[in-house]
């Protein structure tokens, strides 16, 4: 989900479009036909599957679009192979409303961190690895867009998805209060560092084209994040109080019709700014 499309580009994009199609060894994306200013081109489904296998993990199924949900579950027949697997980024309709529909397609169980997101007797433990037909995941903490978000390390093909933690294009929202600034900031330290001890070098995000520079869009995100967070302190000490006017001073150069999005990180900038005895 985003926050602001202000920026067009971030470090590493390898050009205009989205990554429909193969993106890695591992990984081809389906494109949701759900675009709008919050989810950009649309919501990217994740096919993984090792080479040779005869079964493949979705991530993100996205919305309940019978359209989308069967052209992904043919995606993986064409393939010669069967869904094994459904993981969960997080439970926003744009990328988990689908799940139940598409298990009954496919008949594979899905698997969340929020319980309510099950479908089947397995959930998912923080830093859990998986092993599906030789295909090697693991589950990576980064909650702040949501409190059950996280992320799923592909190490054989130095590439993580992060779902709405780091998007392909633009920022992401702190969905306040499910969000929270300060969990935001510690996911992407946790992101960051797979970059260094864990050789990640591709973002397979939610929503927007492959980043080919994981460590660079990262550390984008960390000083947009501190540049962010210092323009709302700086607002409020000029006199601006609620968080519509803090918005309409902070994202003036932004499309309105992501305000309202805008409007939940600044809630969240200012619980952090408050927690931190900055305000």
């Amino acid at each position: 989900m985003s926050e602001a499309s202000e920026v067009s580009a971030l470090p590493g994009r390898p050009g205009i479009g989205t990554p429909e199609g193969p993106a890695t060894t591992r990984a081809q994306c389906v494109l949701a036909p759900n675009p709008s200013p919050m989810t950009l081109d649309g919501t990217n489904t994740w096919i993984l599957a090792e080479p040779g296998a005869e079964v493949a993990v979705v991530v993100d199924p996205g919305p309940d679009h019978e359209g989308h949900l069967r052209r992904v579950a043919d995606a993986v027949a064409r393939a010669g192979r069967r869904v094994a697997l459904t993981l969960l980024t997080h439970h926003h309709d744009d990328h988990a409303a689908g799940a139940a529909r598409f298990a009954e397609l496919t008949g594979s169980p899905v698997r969340a961190l929020d319980p309510r997101l099950r479908l089947g007797e397995e959930g998912l433990e923080l830093g859990e690895g998986l092993d599906v037909g030789g295909l090697e995941l693991r589950a990576v903490e980064t909650p702040g867009h949501t409190a059950d978000s996280l992320s799923f390390l592909l190490p054989a093909d130095g590439a993580v998805l992060t779902g709405d933690t780091v998007l392909g294009r633009g920022t992401t929202v702190v969905a306040h209060p499910d969000g929270r600034l300060g969990d935001y900031l510690d996911s992407l330290r946790r992101l960051r560092t797979l970059t260094e001890g864990d050789g990640v070098r591709t973002v397979l995000p939610g929503h927007g084209p492959v980043l080919q520079d994981a460590q660079g869009a990262i550390d984008y995100y960390l000083v947009h994040r501190a540049n962010r967070l210092a323009q709302v302190e700086t607002a409020v000490e000029a006199g601006h109080r609620t968080p519509a006017e803090i918005v309409a001073h902070v994202y003036a150069d932004v499309d309105r019709a992501v305000w309202p999005a805008a409007e939940l990180s600044v809630r969240a900038q200012l619980e952090y700014l408050r927690e931190h005895g900055l305000l």
